[in-house]
């Protein structure tokens, strides 16, 4: 369906492929992958028809639709959020368009005498608009929106007025309402909370066809890719299976190559060696030269190219009392909506808490009573004894000094650090050389989010309240997060839909319900084992 053939391209001074080739299949459901930088985006807009290699070519089957989602959603403003996604069903919504200029041809009395012919035409296209299911385009629109969490209120309210994430999630419903035979999707994890993921990851497996796409979440893309192509130094290499058989197959092959590069280091060190030795001797001229003739003739393997993975040693936390925070009889509400009424919580020394809930329960809100961030109606919220906090929430970005740079923040912070360590705190988080040099105020949603969390594990505090921390990660800093806060010794508090993190992180749960509180022992893999779904508000 798609073949990628032998394309080279190069953007500025940046190579990104070297006579890279690759084939999609109908329906094939494939995971795109790479280091940030590699050209995952690039490789979307080739396929797309919006960029050309260099050289080689990309060739799509004749009367192949392709939809793409990207982070850049553009404007929308003026129309409903049904309307908004209605609008890029693909061929369906141009024939809506068409009855609509009809309609409003039949209803003019300047064009009277064209009667017979436009409602001929209508006639034409009302049965191709029928042909196209077009009648029900409303009802699935609808459909689309509701499992991506819209409330009816929102579908028919103004798009304009919807945040950044949301217009996302507008901007990828029309993908899924479009039914192309692929579907390019770049991050479409990124901003839905956990019952969207599971919908969409759902709607996806069962998706008749093709799907190309990356995403930051291990889990999500697990569940649904059969293929994955990986863009390593210039080249596409393509391996049958989910991701976790990728990283095997890969880490296999890395130990091989490495094995083979040894060996055959060992054997050139023998040769050179024995040619050094007796070079000078006229008796051994022959075999001398017949050496060196084979050492020029081998073919050398290379060593595996080190992907930077990074590790850090993150200081132990002080010790805190047994008792860290205590809730007690504690009502919040705003306005006429009640959040709690006589909540009774307590966090102790060791716990982990992953707190879980559809979206308005309250898990933002209980994280900033918490965080003293906001006060309880009654009730009380009391920290325990030597306890110290460290709260990460989307606003603690907006902290950061944007004319400091990244190294310059970090120093500021940490005055008493080594450079040395100070720049593998960046590197561990994603700033690696000259990206530490960046002022605060051109870095991305990501960048910030990196930084703030660097601050808030050099010096760590006993007790940790994060607010969805995994939102712009990608996946090396979210697997080096996971590691480091598996060995850490205080107490944690936390809302994420990354099922990983999810799963490693947490010993406790609470669940927050229409029905009321819910805390389970056990982590988060025996909470989803004892309630049979993944999150509050699915079942089944």
């Amino acid at each position: 369906m798609i073949r990628i053939d032998k394309i080279s391209k190069q953007n500025g001074h940046q190579i990104v492929f070297i006579e890279a080739s690759a084939v999609i299949l109908r329906g094939e459901k494939v995971g795109l992958v790479g280091p940030n930088g590699a050209g995952k985006t690039t490789l979307f807009r080739m396929i797309a028809g919006e960029e050309n290699p260099d050289e080689g070519q990309v060739s799509v089957d004749r009367g192949t639709t392709i939809g793409y989602f990207s982070q850049d959603v553009g404007e929308m403003a003026g129309r409903s959020a049904v309307a908004e996604v209605m609008n890029g069903a693909g061929p369906v919504s141009e024939v809506l368009a068409e009855m609509k200029a009809l309609e409003a041809a039949m209803a003019d009395p300047d064009r009277a005498d064209e009667m017979d012919e436009i409602i001929e035409s209508y006639g034409e296209v009302q049965a191709r608009f029928e042909e196209l299911d077009g009648y029900a385009l409303d009802a699935r629109a609808r459909e689309l929106l509701d499992g991506l969490s819209f409330t009816q209120e929102m579908m028919d309210g103004d798009v304009g007025h919807l945040s950044g994430g949301w217009k996302m999630r507008v901007a990828l419903a029309r993908i899924l309402l479009m039914r192309p035979d692929l579907m390019l999707l770049d991050e479409p994890s990124n901003h839905l909370d956990i019952e969207s993921l599971i919908w969409l990851e759902q709607f996806l497996r069962g998706y008749e066809g093709a799907v190309l796409m990356t995403s930051h979440d291990r889990e999500f893309m697990n569940r649904i890719v059969g293929k994955i192509i990986e863009i390593d130094a210039g080249q596409l290499n393509s391996y049958s299976g989910n991701y976790e058989f990728y990283a095997e197959q890969r880490a296999l092959a890395e130990k091989q190559q490495q094995a083979q590069f040894e060996r055959q280091q060992a054997m050139l060190a023998k040769e050179i060696e024995f040619i050094e030795r007796f070079k000078a001797r006229a008796s051994h001229a022959a075999q001398v030269q017949s050496r060196v003739k084979k050492l020029e003739k081998i073919d050398r393997v290379e060593p595996p190219r080190r992907r930077q993975t990074i590790a850090f040693d993150f200081p132990p936390a002080p010790r805190s009392g047994e008792d860290v925070v205590t809730l007690k009889n504690v009502e919040k509400g705003f306005g006429a909506r009640k959040i709690y009424e006589g909540l009774d919580f307590q966090v102790r020394r060791r716990e982990r808490w992953a707190v879980m809930g559809v979206n308005g329960a309250g898990k933002s809100t209980l994280l900033k009573l918490i965080a003293g961030e906001s006060t309880p109606d009654s009730g009380s919220v009391t920290i325990g004894g030597s306890v110290k906090m460290g709260y990460f929430a989307q606003h603690s970005m907006e902290v950061l000094d944007g004319e400091r740079t990244v190294y310059e923040s970090l120093e500021g912070w940490f005055p008493q650090a080594g450079q040395g360590s100070l720049r593998t705190l960046a590197g561990c988080f994603g700033f690696s050389g000259d990206d530490v040099e960046k002022p605060c105020r051109v870095l991305s949603g990501g960048e910030k989010a990196r930084l703030v969390m660097a601050k808030m594990l050099y010096d760590p505090p006993n007790f940790l309240v994060l607010d969805e921390p995994t939102n712009h990660l990608d996946m090396a800093t979210k697997e080096m997060l996971v590691t480091a806060l598996e060995n850490y010794e205080g107490a944690m508090l936390f809302v994420s839909h990354d099922r990983r993190f999810l799963a490693a992180l947490s010993n406790r749960v609470l669940e927050l319900t229409p029905d009321g509180v819910h805390q389970y022992g056990g982590g988060y893999v025996e909470y989803v084992a004892r309630t049979g779904h993944e999150a509050p508000g699915l079942h089944g």
